[in-house]
């Protein structure tokens, strides 16, 4: 497994806008990105990039990879998933990238990032039906039962102020949230606009069709 020294505010910056890596930072006057919205690097703040057909398609492929996280290689394993699958290869790929246990975790508001949800998830405070999961990149299937370990109740992560949070929290319409409980439960697989991302995952398709 590789280890990303890169900052995390400089993968949105490159892509031009937030891909929300730092959970509530992000959404606060302290977030780097508005202080440096120009593109890294000592040409960024006068760059001029004139993106070809390829750069788009390269451009929606990163960011779709900086938004789950996701490696090249798994990222390219997703997409030859996908294509064999019956059904809209551009949205399938979505659906497999949602349904990631780091990424429901996120959703289900238990972790403020998806770094977080994933960090939550490979140290085994997660459980998928009751039983411990330490694999972020696991599919998890419709009906199935999220919760946190026991030695996730004895940390901080129950704190009061990230208890308010969880009953703030807004779930997507697959999902279901109890935030008293801090559980949740996967209703089915992302539909419709639940698949509607901030990438073009069409141009995706292309780039790996050429």
């Amino acid at each position: 497994m590789s280890i990303r020294t890169e900052s995390k505010c400089k993968a949105c910056r490159r892509e031009g806008e937030k891909l929300f890596r730092k959970g509530d930072k992000c959404s606060t006057a302290k977030c780097p990105f508005l202080k440096r919205s120009y593109r890294p690097g000592v040409h960024g703040p006068n760059s001029r990039v004139r993106q070809t057909s390829y750069g788009k398609q390269l451009r929606e492929k990163q960011k779709a990879k900086e938004t789950y996280g996701v490696q090249e290689r798994q990222f390219r394993i997703y997409f030859d998933k996908a294509k064999r699958s019956r059904g809209n290869t551009a949205a399938r790929l979505v659906e497999m990238l949602e349904m990631r246990l780091d990424n429901i975790v996120y959703r289900l508001g238990l972790a403020i990032s998806r770094p977080k949800a994933r960090q939550m998830v490979s140290h085994g405070l997660i459980r998928v039906n009751g039983r411990k999961v330490n694999i972020a990149s696991c599919q998890v299937k419709p009906g199935s039962l999220i919760s946190l370990s026991d030695r996730a109740a004895k940390s901080k992560i129950l704190s009061e102020e990230e208890t308010g949070r969880l009953v703030r929290h807004q779930a997507p319409s697959w999902l279901l949230l109890d935030a008293q409980e801090r559980t949740g439960k996967v209703l089915n697989r992302p539909q419709g606009d639940d698949l509607k991302r901030n990438f073009d995952p069409t141009l995706i398709v292309e780039f790996y069709s050429r």
